[in-house]
């Protein structure tokens, strides 16, 4: 038996790709308005993290 029939045999299965596509949509649209409204020299100085040199940790 294939394992599609094994969902097909549950009640109520048919929500969960519902939610789980809401979810992601909202958290798509709300990261895009974080982006969008974020503060430009903050996004400016968390792109340069990995570029900055760290003395303090030495590899």
């Amino acid at each position: 038996m294939k394992f599609i029939n094994y969902l097909e045999s549950i009640s109520g299965i048919s929500v969960y790709p519902m939610a789980s596509l809401l979810l992601f949509t909202a958290f798509f649209v709300a990261a895009s308005l974080w982006a969008l409204k974020a503060d430009k020299k903050m996004v400016d100085h968390i792109s340069r993290i990995p570029l900055e040199n760290d003395d303090a940790n030495p590899q």
